[in-house]
């Protein structure tokens, strides 16, 4: 006769306590993370290599994501207690806008100390996009992704 499999994630009649298969007294429950995500933000800046893209300037779109894993708001359903998206737009528009960089890597960098330094996230991802890339090839778009954890 065969033996029936159980479910590791139904309690363990066997078990003292009624514990769950696997699980250890001594096991941490991970607390729970929020990832706050901003995508497609389009803003007119003055990046890039040459001098014709800094002086006549472009369009780029950016991608946010912020990893929380102590987020009060999960309780207290308070925008204070989170990442205030519409807050985080107006930052990353102001680190894109108020100067000219060469590189994407440089700008993403910006943006990214700017918002941790702001939220307190545990980990922020900035991605820099441009749609209509300067080049001689064709090419839909190229873009960079800078991550920075606390």
């Amino acid at each position: 006769m065969m033996e029936e499999e159980r479910d590791p994630l139904e309690p363990d009649d066997e078990l003292e306590g009624g514990g769950f298969a696997g699980e250890d007294e001594d096991d941490e429950i991970p607390e729970p993370a929020v990832t706050v995500e901003i995508t497609g933000l389009s803003l007119f800046t003055r990046h890039g290599v040459t001098p014709a893209e800094r002086e006549l300037g472009q369009r780029l779109v950016l991608d946010v994501v912020f990893e929380l894993t102590d987020c009060d708001a999960m309780v207290t359903d308070r925008v204070e207690d989170t990442v205030d998206y519409a807050d985080a737009c107006e930052q990353v528009a102001l680190a894109a806008q108020e100067r000219s960089y060469k590189t994407l890597e440089r700008l993403c960098t910006a943006i990214a100390g700017r918002l941790m330094e702001r939220y307190g996230a545990d980990s922020v991802r900035v991605k820099a996009t441009k749609p209509e890339p300067p080049i001689a090839l064709p090419v839909q778009e190229v873009s960079v992704e800078v991550w920075r954890e606390a």
